[in-house]
């Protein structure tokens, strides 16, 4: 039985979006971008969220930040604590000041990092350990500086092929205790082994689901938001009881991107009792109270065709997957 958590999560819409520099091997100045189908993906993106039950904050875009949808990277937040992003590359170094000014003012306590770390592109939390990637874009000493700033243990895994240039295109969370997704291949031979002994029970992601970036997925515990390319990773997911959903991407993936990429977690203290994702209500078709249990979830629930909820944004009754 698999239980939704309501998540509450930063966003920045693309409204500058495009692929002015090359950074990591996603990104061709060459081919061309466009930005209202962006907007566009992004906005099914966040629609689905809120379509969970979830809730999406937003901070502004700015000229010149092309990269800032990517808001994941500007920092990370456990427990009520901001711990900024201090990039790698000067071309998105303005994007940490930003996402700090927003989270101020929304009441976070702010660690500022000194050293080179890219938010939650390398840095995902369990409730067992943070898991902080290195190799291309954070530095390891800003290992340390995490696990003091959060007092919660840091495992790290080395990253070795530069197309999973931050930790969250090569690995997700499933749920917040104990499981995870990952694809070996984008590891050291030492960190596959930490992997396997720390997570015995992960699903392990192709090489055809991690090339879009299908790794690149957000849960909430149960509905996973995911690349439609992610064909295996889907089937797997559902194997395992989650409830996988498709959403397109592709325009963003040009600038080296996906779900997880623009969306930032803000967690503010650890989970109480109760807060789950409950039935489906009424009207808005939002998520409320206590877990779904599957039982529930797979009945006709609400008159609704997708095993008792609503439809997604973009997503006609009796198809499985959320299109732009």
């Amino acid at each position: 039985m698999r239980e939704a958590r309501r998540r509450r999560y930063l966003m920045c819409r693309p409204t500058y979006f495009t692929v002015a520099y090359e950074i990591n091997p996603w990104m061709h100045k060459d081919v061309p971008t466009d930005t209202a189908r962006a907007v566009a993906q992004w906005e099914v993106l966040r629609e689905t969220y809120l379509a969970l039950g979830h809730t999406v904050e937003l901070v502004d875009p700015l000229p010149g930040l092309p990269d800032m949808v990517y808001t994941a990277n500007g920092a990370t937040v456990v427990d009520g604590i901001a711990y900024t992003a201090k990039f790698r590359y000067p071309e998105r170094a303005a994007e940490s000041p930003a996402i700090e000014a927003w989270l101020t003012r929304d009441g976070f306590t702010v660690a500022h990092a000194t050293q080179i770390n890219e938010g939650e592109g390398d840095i995902l939390f369990t409730e067992r350990a943070i898991l902080a990637g290195t190799g291309f874009r954070s530095d390891h000493a800003s290992h340390l500086e995490i696990q003091e700033t959060f007092g919660r243990p840091v495992v790290s895994l080395r990253l070795v092929d530069p197309r999973f240039y931050h930790l969250d295109t090569a690995l997700a969370i499933l749920t917040d205790d104990h499981l995870i997704a990952y694809y070996p291949g984008a590891f050291s031979a030492g960190s596959q082994k930490v992997l396997a002994r720390l997570f015995p029970d992960a699903v392990i992601a192709s090489e055809a689901d991690a090339m879009p970036l299908g790794i690149n997925c957000v849960s909430d515990g149960k509905h996973v938001i995911h690349s439609p390319a992610a064909v295996g990773l889907a089937e797997q997911l559902r194997e395992r009881g989650f409830e996988p959903i498709a959403v397109d991407t592709s325009e963003l993936l040009k600038g080296g991107g996906g779900a997880k990429c623009c969306t930032l977690e803000l967690r503010t203290a650890p989970l109480s009792p109760g807060e789950h994702l409950s039935t489906w209500g009424s009207g808005a078709g939002r998520l409320r109270g206590h877990a779904i249990h599957d039982d529930e979830a797979d009945g006709p629930g609400d008159g609704h065709p997708h095993g008792g909820r609503p439809a997604m944004p973009g997503e006609h009754p009796g198809h499985a997957g959320v299109t732009a």
